[in-house]
């Protein structure tokens, strides 16, 4: 079996940007495997598929349409990436998870990303259900406020490079001699600075207010469920990234599979 690496956690606790940051540095495939179950309540949802015809809903799951393509993910051939990745499909997603004959018939195709040289698997059961016997399982968790923080100053990103496409489009530009007086290059970095400080600290504060009790009800709903619940592996090693950057958690992630291998 290739080396596997596990790391699970909760929404936003950072996985997703440590077990990436993790294969490219080790030369390891990435499974983002929340991207597969999100993919899937998205392409139900698209189909109207009632999420009580649980037959439907496993024949959508064997005959999901999915690729991955660096970070963009493509759904029955289209760029899906924005829409996969919103909070209303995690939801739906976490609620699907809960359904064994969908769980069953998502399972192999995770499992199928383990491939020499090896792997980083996200997700919340890799370590526990998926790859449980992986050379090293981690488990990243932060407090619910820590994580809706992050996840809002993500969102208020996301908002900011959506209005510099649409003033881009609509050919708002700065001039190049406003930004020669500002000291910059006449770059969308620079168009993206300026929106940025239109964004009122009320409006991430209101993003973050949502997203807190979005996150407390996901948490609760994988927990709570009864197959593959969210939780750590026995012999997973659990880290509290809430005050360490990603690229510190990264080099601790990287220092403990280096010690790991070298047992192996």
């Amino acid at each position: 079996m290739s080396s596997i690496i596990t790391v699970d956690g909760p929404v936003a606790s950072g996985k997703g940007t440590v077990a990436r940051q993790v294969a490219e540095a080790l030369g390891f495939h990435l499974l983002d495997s929340g991207a597969i179950y999100r993919a899937h309540a998205l392409a139900c949802l698209s189909r109207k598929i009632n999420f009580n015809e649980i037959k439907i809903l496993e024949e959508q799951a064997q005959a999901l349409s999915l690729k991955f393509i660096g970070e963009t993910i493509w759904l029955d051939g289209a760029d899906a990436t924005a829409e996969v990745r919103s909070e209303a499909i995690g939801l739906a997603a976490s609620t699907l998870s809960a359904i064994p004959e969908v769980r069953a018939a998502l399972l192999q195709r995770q499992r199928d990303f383990a491939v020499a040289p090896g792997l980083v698997a996200d997700g919340r059961d890799m370590g526990t259900i998926v790859f449980p016997n992986a050379s090293l399982k981690i488990y990243l968790t932060a407090t619910a406020h820590v994580r809706a923080e992050r996840r809002a100053r993500q969102i208020a990103k996301q908002h900011v490079a959506y209005k510099a496409a649409q003033r881009l489009a609509a050919g708002e530009t700065m001039s190049a001699k406003q930004l020669i007086d500002k000291g910059k290059s006449p770059t969308i970095m620079s168009l993206l600075e300026t929106i940025r400080a239109h964004v009122p600290d009320e409006v991430e504060d209101t993003l973050r207010r949502d997203v807190e009790a979005m996150i407390r009800r996901r948490d609760s709903q994988d927990k709570s469920r009864a197959i593959a619940p969210l939780k750590p592996a026995l012999d997973a090693i659990v880290i509290d990234n809430a005050e360490h950057s990603p690229s510190e958690t990264v080099n601790v992630v990287l220092s403990l599979w280096k010690l790991r291998s070298a047992a192996l």
